[in-house]
C-alpha cells in the first residue's frame, strides 16, 4: 500500500484514518474523485477501507461509510474508536444545503460493516464557532475514565485575525450525550488545525494536528496536556499531507499521509487535493521527540552500472566516488539508472562544503532532473531543478532544521512513479 492509489478514473487517496486492533491494521481513507470537485466542490467523499495484519497482504473492503443521503455532500475525515465491543466511526458531514459541518458516527460489530446511527448529526457547532467543525478524534483519559473528542474549528471572535483556529473539545461519560468544554489548544498558526490524533507511547502523551496540510505534533506527560512544543514540531515535509498515526504491534506506530497528485501526474503544476497513500513508520527518541524512518518497497538485485567523471576532481571505484574541489564544481554520472529505482548510500563530507547531492532521473549535461541538494551549513535538504536561481526554492520540497549534515550519514531514496521520497540518515524524511 505504499503509494497506493486506487484504480478508476480521476481517483485518488484523501484523509488518512489508520486504525490498530487485535493484530489488524486497519486504513480507512477519504476516496477522492476529482481532486474535491465532485458535488460541487463539497468533495463527496466516502470512507474506502483495507486492512493487513504484516503490511504486505492486504484485502480492500466495502465502502465504510458511504453517502447514502441527499443531506451528504461528504463524509468527512474522523477517526474509529473501540470500546465495549463496539467500533465507532466517528466522522463530519459536510451538508449540501449550506456547507456546514457537523458530526456524525456509524457503529460496527467488526470492524468492517459500519451502520449509520441516529440522530445522525449528533452534534453541530455552537455559536462561539465557524462553521468549520470537522475531523473528531475520541480518546479516554485512563484516570477519570470520561472521553474526550477533539475537533477541527475556529473561534469567531478572536484577537488576532486568522488565529483562532483551534480544537474544539467535548466531553462524555458514556460516548452517548457531549457536552462542551473549553478548546482543548488555540496553536496559533493560521487557519484550522485539521485531522487531531492523540496517543500514548513509552510515557509519553502526543498530541497530532496539521496546519495547511503540514503534520506537527506536541507532547505532555498527561493526556489533557499541559503540551510542550518540540524545538522542530514536524516529522515530514507538507508534501506528505495531513498525517494521522495508529499502533502496530507492542511497540511500533506508523503514520499514514497522502502525497498530493498533480495535474495529470505530470511534475510539474500545482499540487491539489488527493493523491497516493504513503506511509512512515515512527520512531521515538530517547527524549520523547518523534521521527520517521522509510518505509521500503520491495527491491530487486544491486545494479552495477557505469559512470564517468563530467567535471572536477573525481574517482570513481565500484562502491564509492570521490569528489574534491576546492573551488567550483564537480560531478559524476551514472548511466542507465532505472527511472523507478531504491538508491541508497553513505554520505562523508568533506569539511566546508557548501553544498552537495545527487541529481535523479537526470538527462543531458546536468540539463534536467532533480537536484537533491544538501546544504550542512544551512542544515536543509531541498528537491530543486538543476538549473533553477538560487533564490527559485519552494518550501514544500525542503526540510530544514536537519542536524549532523556535516558528518557522515546515511541516505535512502526511493523513485516510484510520480514520487521521490528521501530519507536522511534513518530520522527525516
Amino acid at each position: 500500500m505504499q503509494y497506493f492509489r486506487p484504480s478508476g478514473d480521476n481517483l485518488f487517496v484523501g484523509d488518512c484514518m489508520p486504525f490498530y486492533h487485535e493484530g489488524v491494521f486497519h486504513l480507512f481513507y477519504l476516496l477522492d474523485e476529482g481532486h474535491h470537485s465532485a458535488l460541487g466542490g463539497l468533495g463527496a467523499h466516502q470512507w474506502a477501507h483495507a486492512s493487513t495484519t504484516d503490511l504486505i497482504h492486504w484485502e480492500h473492503h466495502p465502502l465504510a461509510v458511504p453517502i447514502t443521503h441527499g443531506h451528504e455532500g461528504s463524509m468527512c475525515t474522523g477517526s474509529v474508536f473501540y470500546h465495549d465491543g463496539v467500533f465507532r466511526a466517528y466522522y463530519a458531514t459536510r451538508m449540501v444545503a449550506d456547507r456546514s459541518e457537523h458530526l456524525s458516527m456509524a457503529a460496527s460489530d467488526d470492524g468492517i460493516h459500519f451502520e449509520k446511527t441516529e440522530p445522525n448529526p449528533f452534534a453541530s457547532p455552537g455559536p462561539e464557532y465557524t462553521k468549520s467543525f470537522r475531523d473528531p478524534n475520541v480518546f479516554q483519559d485512563p484516570d477519570t475514565g470520561l472521553f474526550h473528542m477533539l475537533v477541527t474549528s475556529a473561534l469567531k471572535d478572536y484577537p488576532v485575525q486568522g488565529r483562532g483556529g483551534c480544537l474544539a473539545h467535548l466531553i462524555s461519560t458514556d460516548l452517548q450525550s457531549w457536552e462542551t468544554a473549553e478548546p482543548f489548544i488555540i496553536p496559533g498558526y493560521l487557519g484550522d488545525p485539521e485531522c487531531p490524533d492523540t496517543f500514548h507511547w513509552n510515557g509519553w502523551y502526543y498530541l497530532v494536528f496539521s496546519n495547511h496540510g503540514l503534520g506537527r505534533y506536541r507532547m505532555a506527560r498527561s493526556p489533557l496536556g499541559p503540551w510542550i512544543r518540540p524545538a522542530v514540531d514536524t516529522f515530514d515535509t507538507v508534501l506528505a499531507r495531513v498525517p494521522k498515526t495508529a499502533a502496530f504491534g507492542d511497540d511500533r506506530r506508523l503514520a499514514v499521509a497522502f502525497i498530493p497528485t498533480r495535474e495529470g501526474d505530470k511534475d510539474d503544476g500545482a499540487p491539489q487535493y488527493g493523491g497516493h497513500a504513503l506511509f512512515r513508520e515512527i520512531i521515538q527518541h530517547p527524549d520523547g521527540t518523534l521521527g520517521p524512518p522509510e518505509m521500503i518497497p520491495a527491491t530487486g538485485e544491486p545494479l552495477d552500472l557505469p559512470a564517468s567523471v563530467l567535471t572536477g576532481d573525481a574517482t570513481v571505484t565500484p562502491h564509492a566516488v570521490s569528489l574534491r574541489v576546492s573551488s567550483g564544481f564537480a560531478a559524476v554520472a551514472y548511466d542507465d539508472v532505472p527511472r523507478d529505482a531504491r538508491i541508497t548510500a553513505k554520505i562523508i563530507p568533506r569539511p566546508d562544503s557548501s553544498y552537495f547531492g545527487l541529481c535523479l532521473r537526470g538527462s543531458g549535461a546536468y540539463e534536467s532532473g532533480y537536484e537533491l541538494r544538501i546544504s550542512p551549513k544551512d542544515r536543509r535538504v531541498e528537491l530543486r531543478s538543476p538549473g533553477a536561481s538560487e533564490l527559485a526554492v519552494g518550501w514544500e520540497r525542503q526540510i530544514g532544521c536537519v542536524d549532523g549534515l556535516d558528518r557522515p550519514f546515511g541516505i535512502d531514496i526511493v523513485m516510484q512513479g510520480g514520487i521521490i521520497d528521501v530519507c536522511i540518515d534513518g530520522r527525516v524524511g
